[in-house]
């Protein structure tokens, strides 16, 4: 099996690198894991335009066919029980392949989230889009220890 994510840009701050690098640990007992780092758009251009230069570089990436999840704002919120349900079927359509796709400081282009096979918010309050990287990589793990009924979720 195979999890791609791809963001727009990188990761500053060690702590926050050290944790993405444990949960790709993590997970590679589940599955393969590629973060995929597409150029982010400069602050001083016009948020529209930012918006749409990510999601050209972000869509560029996804293959036809490819199951994707959008993390967006505006998304469905799951437990992680239904997370993990929506990982595993996701993953049998997809051929045993999952790609998630995280906007940018700006946001997600809505032509990313049209593209999305789901949408998912992790919750009403603002993250980081580099922390969200850490978020959603610990709640695809806690989906598949769920899924394996392994002692994880509490």
């Amino acid at each position: 099996m195979k999890l791609t994510l791809i963001c727009p840009g990188k990761i500053r701050e060690k702590w926050l690198q050290e944790g993405v690098e444990e949960y790709i640990k993590r997970l590679g007992k589940y599955c393969k894991t590629e973060i995929i780092e597409v150029e982010a758009s400069p602050d001083y251009i016009p948020m529209e335009r930012a918006l749409a230069q990510e999601g050209e570089r972000i869509l560029s990436r996804i293959k036809p066919g490819e199951q994707v999840w959008a993390i967006d704002l505006h998304g469905r919120e799951m437990t992680s029980e239904q997370v993990s349900e929506a990982l595993i079927s996701s993953l049998e359509r997809g051929g045993g392949k999952l790609t998630v796709v995280i906007g940018g400081s700006n946001g997600i282009a809505p032509e990313v989230t049209s593209r999305a096979n789901l949408r998912l918010c992790l919750g009403k309050h603002t993250m980081t889009h580099t922390m969200t990287r850490l978020i959603i990589l610990e709640q695809i793990y806690r989906g598949f220890k769920i899924n394996s009924g392994e002692n994880y979720h509490k």
